[in-house]
């Protein structure tokens, strides 16, 4: 896709890998809506962002409207990233987190996605793009919750894209393993290092399966770090 002047929504776009997402469509020529709770501390003039909950559909309509009136409805790009994860035994995870986990990673994607796939296969052209996990391949301890959201993901993605590509629609679902941002900090078992990949590389993934052309999709793609515990010596 010819990216010069599309437009794109972007969910979970207050910092991390969102905002990395947010900055290269912006220099592309991409005009970006960025959906989340809280703003980013970030200004451009093709950038707005819309407070949105994307768990909550009157959240996501509020800011679906409110996209359409400072855009237009031609959106062709929706970057399904907002996420969030808590860890905890089974037995002792609260029944709000479990359900904050799937109201935000899993019915957010459906929520914004029926949002805008009418209007790309009616155009003949869209991209959505679903962040998931490493913990949507296999089951970590401690983290059932997230790691059924990321499962869900995948398994939403794969449907979705043999619904669309007939209609020149693409969906990508993105599989990264750890990432250095605040996605850890209400996870005390997990700290953050410089071995996690960088929200910049996960950036870059995404804006070349955007650039992809028109006949070539790019399904699912995976990215590890190369050294999670650093290099080993001989």
């Amino acid at each position: 896709m010819n990216l010069k002047d599309k437009i794109a929504i972007v969910t979970g776009a207050s910092k991390g890998v969102g905002l990395e997402i947010v900055k290269v469509l912006l220099e592309k020529g991409v005009k970006v809506a960025g959906w989340s709770r809280t703003a980013p501390d970030y200004k451009h003039d093709h950038f707005r962002f819309y407070a949105t909950d994307v768990g909550n559909i009157d959240s996501v309509n509020g800011s679906y409207n409110a996209t359409i009136k400072d855009f237009g409805e031609n959106i062709s790009i929706l970057i399904n990233n907002a996420g969030l994860g808590y860890a905890g035994l089974i037995e002792e995870m609260p029944v709000e987190e479990w359900k904050e986990m799937f109201d935000t990673n899993v019915h957010g994607v459906f929520f914004c996605s029926q949002m805008v796939v009418q209007k790309m296969k009616e155009l003949g052209e869209g991209h959505i793009v679903n962040i998931a996990s490493i913990a949507g391949k296999e089951g970590i301890e401690k983290f059932a919750g997230y790691c059924g959201t990321k499962f869900a993901v995948r398994g939403i993605s794969q449907s979705m894209y043999k619904e669309l590509r007939d209609y020149g629609v693409k969906v990508t679902c993105i599989v990264p393993g750890s990432i250095h941002t605040n996605f850890f900090d209400s996870i005390d078992s997990i700290s953050v290092h410089p071995n996690m990949m960088r929200p910049e590389d996960i950036a870059g993934a995404v804006l070349y399966s955007l650039e992809t052309s028109e006949n070539f999709h790019p399904v699912e793609l995976e990215f590890r770090p190369l050294m999670p515990k650093g290099r080993k010596s001989i």
